[in-house]
């Protein structure tokens, strides 16, 4: 009898570790990030317009660029009457911080074909990269499903928050007065809550946060740019690992 009841227990510790989420729990487990993208959104939208972009140019570019910062500098960029090959290759290097986050996530999904993790990759964001880390504790796989109801739902957001700027933007002079533009490092800090809870070693964790931060702050003296933030990851990472390895 309890030979029976131990070989029944395995398969359902098997599938916590591997994780079988649905879709709609990847959207439900996105709610928590979406005053993050709503506010930003808005507000890219509200200066993708200032520089002189249509509503249908705004669309095309939340859809194919989709991304916060790039969207920002490429509005600034193109009101400033900037080349194409510098706005080009400048969202490039403030974008070189995903091959990170992908190279992160990338364990969790080699059950996957690489298509499969293409497309997974594509829709990849700094914020639904943190809710995927979270989910990843313990994890040996992260449910494909779920990871698609996560970035779709930060997808569409993006899209309508970025629509809705366009559009409304023209009646917001002060958005910082609405608190706006704390709402993305609001959100962020959120996240990092709920990892550092989650984790058993939290000195250490804590420990390579703050060593990041301490890169960040060199490395921006040091006039890297948006290269700072690359450089600070892969330093703390590198003294993450070998501080748990010592340990």
């Amino acid at each position: 009898m309890s030979k029976a009841v131990m070989v029944e227990a395995e398969p359902s510790s098997a599938a916590d570790v591997q994780d079988t989420a649905s879709f709609m729990q990847g959207v439900k487990d996105c709610i928590p990030t979406l005053l993050g993208y709503l506010s930003i959104g808005f507000a890219a939208g509200v200066i993708e317009v200032t520089a002189g972009l249509s509503l249908a140019e705004t669309a095309l570019l939340s859809l194919i660029l989709y991304a916060g910062s790039a969207q920002f500098i490429a509005a600034g960029m193109l009101a400033s009457n900037g080349s194409a090959t510098a706005i080009i290759f400048t969202i490039f290097f403030v974008n070189l911080r995903h091959l990170l986050l992908s190279a992160a996530v990338s364990p969790y999904f080699r059950h996957l074909t690489p298509l499969k993790n293409m497309w997974i990759g594509s829709l990849l964001t700094d914020e639904s990269f943190g809710v995927a880390m979270t989910r990843a504790i313990g994890r040996e796989r992260l449910s494909e499903r779920w990871m698609h109801g996560l970035n779709i739902t930060a997808y569409l957001n993006w899209f309508a928050a970025n629509m809705a700027g366009a559009y409304f933007g023209r009646w917001i002079t002060n958005p910082e007065r609405l608190g706006l533009d704390f709402a993305l490092p609001a959100m962020f800090i959120g996240l990092i809550v709920l990892q550092l809870v989650q984790r058993k070693n939290k000195k250490l964790h804590i420990n390579v946060a703050i060593i990041a931060v301490v890169c960040v702050i060199i490395a921006s003296m040091a006039s890297l740019g948006s290269m700072s933030i690359i450089v600070a990851a892969v330093i703390a990472a590198t003294m993450g690992v070998v501080m748990e390895r010592w340990k």
